[in-house]
């Protein structure tokens, strides 16, 4: 098994590429031990000193390291070889039952603006997550209020030092230039 490896943005975050599925829908991010016990495979990198954070996409797993006390040289090693050890062990990414998704009640906003919160999870999927995909995170859409979108980083965008300029710069302008009525995005 060959595994690839991409740097993102985020210094303390690197990508890798196991050349097949990893999520076929939704994704997953475990911040400590206690989440990680939902996916065998989380919990196996959570086990390799120094791995702070772990994030599955469709296609890929971003691993963050804590960000002082590890370097990337010690723990890409262990990192890999936990990831080809679960995937030849043929065990499930996800634990039974651990796949929950967040719901749609977690999300706000009134629903006289149904139309424009249509549009917004529009534009995030056609044009905001594929983007933030590649750099080995994830964007979700958590509310609308009063024309401000809130959005949730995740993966290799949350903490990411340059995840305020792509939001302020990026996102918040695609999303004026389709929704003058959008005058703000913040994450929340």
């Amino acid at each position: 098994m060959f595994i690839q490896t991409e740097a993102t943005p985020n210094p303390a975050t690197l990508k890798f590429l196991p050349g097949r599925v990893v999520l076929a829908e939704s994704t997953f991010e475990a911040k400590d031990a206690e989440a990680a016990a939902r996916s065998p495979l989380a919990s196996a990198l959570f086990a390799v000193p120094g791995v702070s954070g772990v994030f599955f996409g469709h296609d890929f797993i971003s691993v963050t390291k804590a960000d002082d006390e590890s370097d990337w040289a010690q723990v890409k090693p262990a990192v890999l070889g936990a990831i080809m050890e679960h995937f030849q062990s043929g065990a499930p990414v996800m634990a039974e039952g651990g796949h929950d998704t967040i719901e749609a009640g977690d999300e706000f906003y009134d629903e006289a603006d149904h139309d424009t919160v249509v549009t917004i999870k529009d534009l995030l999927e056609t044009r905001v997550r594929p983007a933030v995909a590649g750099d080995g995170g994830d964007i979700t859409f958590r509310g609308y209020k009063e024309g401000v979108v809130y959005l949730e980083m995740k993966g290799a965008c949350s903490g990411c030092p340059s995840s305020t300029a792509t939001l302020r710069h990026g996102v918040q302008n695609l999303f004026r230039h389709f929704l003058p009525e959008v005058r703000e995005v913040q994450a929340v």
